[in-house]
């Protein structure tokens, strides 16, 4: 069933019929302190060059540090990790407080025990509605095929499921 086009809840559900892998963006402020925030919009791009995409409310408190930063990571959580997504979804507090963490390309954290980790070099942020979209170039990256992925989808946390 259709529905009108200023219901903004209808759609944010018919959105979240798109099941998507979790991720926790991260970089360096322009002060050396981390930040990090939980993010669903992240998609491959292009293999040639490696490019990568998400997206990043333009009323987040952090997105300056993502508009400054040379480089951010990408670190796609694992169905174990769903502890780390709900600490980074988490306003106002600091996410990174007794967590370890590596300092990755440009400084940005790479987070411990994920399924895959992007180090990417900001190549463009451009305007999208509500949102700006971060292109980066991935410079490194690593996966742990091991690990079961962190999935959401309508509104909760979700397992792959197997035949």
């Amino acid at each position: 069933m259709s529905q009108p086009q200023d219901d903004s809840r209808a759609l944010r559900n018919a959105f979240g019929r798109f099941a998507t892998g979790v991720t926790v963006a991260t970089t360096l402020d322009p002060d050396g302190h981390p930040v990090g925030l939980t993010v669903n919009s992240f998609s491959a791009v292009s293999l040639q060059p490696p490019l990568i995409l998400w997206c990043l409310d333009n009323d987040s408190n952090n997105i300056e540090a993502f508009r400054r930063a040379s480089h951010h990571a990408i670190n796609v959580l694992s169905l174990a990790q769903e502890d780390i997504s709900n600490r980074f979804a988490t306003w106002p507090v600091d996410r990174f407080a007794g967590l370890p963490w590596q300092p990755g390309s440009g400084g940005a954290p790479l987070l411990p025990d994920c399924c895959a980790r992007f180090e990417v070099v900001n190549e463009a942020a451009y305007p999208g509605g509500d949102h700006t979209i971060f292109l980066g170039r991935v410079v490194r990256y690593e996966a742990n095929p091991g690990l079961e992925p962190l999935l959401f989808h309508a509104g909760r946390y979700r397992r792959a499921a197997e035949d």
